[in-house]
């Protein structure tokens, strides 16, 4: 059993700033990769920010320069420090992790029941 447990969502003004954090728990042999995504109402679930075992980011375009993603891999967590935010980031933002529960290194996808980010005046 593994839960993806966030925090930080909330409601702020534009050009202000929210951390979401992200703890993975439960059987956790090793992580692969922890993201970010969001989906805003009416549109489909799309990548934020993800974060490989190695350190490797890979970043929406349209939050490059604002957003940015860390990982402490002692604890299992994952942070998505968002900066300078916008209206048109309200979403929920889900936190992903890719995972594996045992040695065989079967990987497995899993989601966070997600938190409301509102950026509005």
């Amino acid at each position: 059993q593994v839960q993806l447990v966030e925090s930080g969502g909330g409601l702020v003004q534009p050009g202000g700033s929210l951390r979401l954090s992200c703890a993975a728990s439960g059987t956790i042999f090793s992580i692969y990769v922890m993201g970010w995504y969001r989906q805003a109402p009416g549109k489909e679930r799309e990548l934020v920010a993800s974060i490989s075992g190695d350190g490797n980011t890979n970043v929406a375009d349209s939050v490059k320069g604002r957003f940015t993603i860390s990982r402490d891999y002692a604890k299992n967590t994952v942070h998505l420090q968002m900066n300078s935010l916008k209206p048109e980031d309200t979403a929920v933002y889900y936190c992903n992790a890719i995972l594996s529960t045992t040695a065989s290194r079967i990987r497995n996808n899993y989601w966070g029941q997600g938190t409301q980010v509102t950026v509005s005046s």
